[in-house]
């Protein structure tokens, strides 16, 4: 098997994420692009995204597949089923903290087939490059490029260089997170 027929290692992180949430006590979120092949109740889509709690006290029968995440949730009281093709999600992260992975976006954000709004995707659009954009749409698979969920409000002064000193914790209900591309 060569590299270009070895499996995605989006699912593979994915699970692992969910497990680490999971074992430290952290609720999973994964945030998902909205397309056709999403199902989700869309009511609750705003700007083409969607954000879904994956923890096991939101979840019934979650399955985190190589493929799919499939899983039923309640959404305002109503049970719905839902199914999200693995290469649809941008991010997971624990909520408490912001700590996770987030993934380029699917090859129609990059070529502009849908528009690149939303909660997430402007952070994507920073961390991505047009030199890796263009790559992600040629040679090299948007699979081989992972970036992290870091917090934007890093406790650092205008023309700071922060270096390795310590950051101070986040505040409760502070800055969203931001991306910082991990080579």
């Amino acid at each position: 098997m060569t590299a270009q027929e070895s499996t995605s290692t989006r699912p593979y992180l994915i699970r692992a994420l969910y497990e680490w949430c999971t074992d430290n006590g952290l609720t999973p979120y994964v945030a998902v692009r909205v397309d056709d092949s999403v199902q989700v109740p869309r009511e609750y889509v705003k700007d083409g995204e969607i954000v879904l709690n994956i923890s096991f006290d939101a979840t019934s029968a979650l399955q985190l597949g190589n493929d799919f995440i499939e899983f039923k949730a309640r959404f305002g009281g109503k049970p719905r089923e839902i199914l999200v093709p693995v290469g649809r999600v941008i991010a997971i992260y624990a909520r408490e903290n912001g700590q996770g992975m987030a993934f380029p976006p699917p090859v129609d954000v990059l070529a502009g087939g849908a528009a690149a709004a939303g909660a997430i995707a402007p952070m994507l659009a920073e961390a991505v490059s047009s030199e890796d954009a263009t790559a992600a749409s040629g040679a090299q698979t948007s699979e081989d490029r992972v970036v992290q969920l870091v917090s934007a409000d890093d406790g650092r002064k205008d023309g700071d260089e922060g270096g390795d000193a310590p950051r101070p914790p986040p505040a409760a209900g502070g800055a969203r997170p931001s991306l910082k591309r991990v080579k």
